[in-house]
């Protein structure tokens, strides 16, 4: 074999008919040099094809973008993670080790005007779940679910569906279990200290101080009302002004009206937690700024007293349903308030069974009801002052005219009977009054033949002038705004064009009118105080826990000068009238002057009336009013007035001089 035709590879000899494929010709037509210690190849000089790469250039230059875009992207990625979501990274990293916990404010307590204590905040423990803290694998999240479920006897499914409901409160408390005594709270704290998710932790209940064995009567609850659980909709309002789903709010009464005052500021601290979400230590903290307390104007005393009397008026007519208030005419001061039948308060505030619940709802006498300033009624005749006053201002009668009283008027077809066989003869303003001679009303309200009357149109406006149909403004929610027919209102309603009788009528307090007990106060303490519609209220004033400073509550007045001293002061004596001979007489036995008036309203032809009494005291110095209403009571002079003369006498005895 010739020497060119051979290439030496170390010690081997590849000839040129053993090359094969398609490298054959540049193998062979390339020139080759090897460094005989290294073996290094090396390219001929002169020689123009050699061994090198087959990827194009084109190629290389598209794989060299793609990595600078990589390279960009997470530079980009990196940055935008540290730089722009940074914080909230590191907001999620430390809620796994730090968190921050809202402290809750200690509520305001409620005392009466004397500063007798009539709510308490009980220390208590509660369970509960933290869903942040819960596992996320599913078969152990199951399992501490089904823990949950066996310490708090609450269904796997209904735990499941609270967490759902409540999926974006991750952080926040979830209530299971309330009002858990010390023991059970320690046992449960030590079997579960190894279970992420579950909470032991502290609170309070609120408690008050009424019913048996206790201070006050029930007839508070429908004063001071109960705190409750937030539901949703409440949830949804709130949540944004510092809410908690664990949270309590006032439902009803004067915990739910003056619920911004008694809630107070709630405070925070930062604590840290372990794996399983227990607080370990505290950071830092920012106390609690705790509420008002709210001092009523009502007297425990006298709260007491009217409850027992209507209960002893009860247990002897067998009546069940009244509403009575005593308010103080000067300002609109409530010094007792009782809707009965009631509840208790303390049922509700811890959570109240579905046995009891429903039983209340079941009780015909509707005990939840509070008719005080919910109930609406037609007034009978203790709206005739308010005729009587708004006759003297308008100049259809003096306060010396009489009108012929015979027992009746006739229109047409129709007669309008008064509620003595033959009337009451010649009667004036004060006697109409003591009396209650609903003809001198027909009269001075609709006319009657060549006599002009108010008409429908000023009976209407002085009706409203004394707040008739329009709500009292009272610091209690849920109150009612009673009624006044009007022509249009029965076109639309009945189909029926108004008639003379529908004014006959509105002005003895009969027909479609209906008003409120707290609404009948109130204008009787506008006729006792010489014109002044106030705005009752039952708070007096807040003091600051920590300060000690006091905040009054302003009377409020809503109305007043739209009828002249000279025309009330008839009223008053026309009431005063009703107690010296007319039909108020068992007034005569308290040591002190007084003034009344009687309402029988009728309602329904197969049902009793109601027993209406309005009242005030001291005659000459008006410094109490007194309405009473027994719902089915019969006669106002035989159901309510009893009931106002024993409470009248055992308030001069604590309240007038000796």
């Amino acid at each position: 074999m010739e020497e060119k035709n051979k290439i030496f590879l170390d010690d081997r000899v590849l000839e040129k008919r053993d090359l094969d494929g398609k490298y054959k010709k540049s193998w062979v037509e390339e020139s080759f040099a090897f460094e005989k210690s290294f073996g290094k190849q090396t390219a001929s000089s002169g020689t123009k094809n050699y061994l090198g790469t087959s990827v194009k250039e084109s190629k290389i230059f598209f794989l060299v973008i793609i990595i600078v875009l990589g390279v960009f992207l997470i530079f980009f990625k990196v940055s935008y993670l540290q730089l722009w979501r940074g914080n909230y990274y590191f907001g999620l990293a430390e809620n796994n080790r730090v968190r921050l916990k809202p402290i809750s404010a200690a509520r305001g307590i409620i005392y009466d005007r004397f500063g007798n204590e009539l709510t308490q905040n009980v220390p208590n423990f509660i369970l509960a779940i933290v869903p942040q803290d819960l596992p996320v694998d599913e078969e152990k999240r199951k399992k501490v679910i089904a823990k949950i479920s066996e310490v708090s006897g609450i269904t796997e499914e209904n735990l499941d569906n609270l967490l759902e409901k409540y999926k974006f409160y991750n952080y926040e408390s979830l209530l299971i279990k309330d009002n858990l005594d010390y023991n059970t709270a320690i046992t449960l704290y030590i079997q579960n200290a190894d279970l992420p998710g579950i909470y032991i932790g502290k609170s309070t209940k609120r408690q008050y101080l009424i019913g048996d064995n206790a201070i006050g009567g029930l007839s508070f609850s429908h004063l001071l009302g109960y705190l409750g659980k937030l539901n949703e909709s409440e949830l949804e309002e709130l949540k944004n002004s510092g809410y908690l789903i664990s949270d309590n709010i006032g439902k009803i009464g004067l915990e739910k009206f003056y619920e911004k005052e008694l809630r107070g500021t709630y405070g925070m601290k930062k604590i840290e937690v372990d794996a399983l979400g227990h607080e370990q230590s505290v950071l830092a903290e920012d106390p609690p700024t705790p509420g008002k307390n709210l001092y009523l104007s009502i007297d425990l005393e006298a709260q007491n007293k009217l409850e027992e009397l209507i209960k002893n008026s009860f247990a002897k007519n067998g009546k069940k349903k009244s509403a009575a208030i005593a308010m103080d005419p000067r300002d609109g001061s409530v010094l007792a308030m009782v809707s009965w039948p009631t509840f208790d308060s303390n049922l509700f505030a811890g959570g109240i069974t579905q046995k009891d619940y429903d039983a209340y709802l079941k009780d015909e006498n509707n005990p939840l009801f509070n008719r005080a300033i919910s109930g609406t009624y037609p007034s009978g005749s203790i709206v005739k002052p308010v005729i009587a006053a708004a006759a003297l201002e308008e100049k259809i009668i003096t306060p010396r005219q009489t009108i012929m009283s015979v027992g009746g008027l006739q229109i047409g077809d129709w007669f309008f009977p008064d509620w003595k066989v033959g009337g009451h003869g010649a009667t004036n303003v004060t006697k109409a009054l003591a009396w209650s001679v609903n003809t001198f009303f027909f009269y001075v309200g609709g006319g009657y033949k060549n006599f002009d009357g108010l008409g429908l149109a000023r009976l209407l406006k002085y009706l409203r002038d004394f707040n008739l149909a329009q709500k009292t403004d009272i610091d209690l929610p849920g109150e009612s705004e009673g009624f006044l027919p009007s022509e249009e209102w029965k076109e639309e309603t009945k189909n029926e064009q108004w008639y003379i009788g529908d004014t006959y009528n509105l002005s003895i307090g009969q027909g479609d009118l209906s008003v409120t007990p707290i609404q009948a106060a109130v204008w009787t303490s506008a006729i006792a105080n010489g014109g002044k519609i106030f705005s009752p209220r039952l708070g007096n004033k807040f003091i600051d826990p920590i300060t000690q400073t006091e905040e009054k509550i302003k009377p409020k007045i809503i109305r007043e000068n739209f009828v002249s001293q000279e025309n009330l002061a008839v009223v008053r004596q026309g009431m005063r009238e009703c107690v010296t001979y007319g039909s108020c007489q068992l007034l005569q036995t308290l040591p002190f002057m007084a003034a009344g008036k009687t309402g029988t309203a009728q309602w329904n032809s197969k049902k009793s009336t109601h027993a209406w009494f309005t009242s005030f005291a001291p005659y000459n110095d008006p410094q109490i009013v007194v309405t009473i209403l027994v719902e089915e009571g019969g006669e106002g002079s035989v159901a309510s007035m009893p009931i106002a003369r024993d409470f009248l006498a055992w308030w001069g005895k604590k309240y007038l001089p000796r």
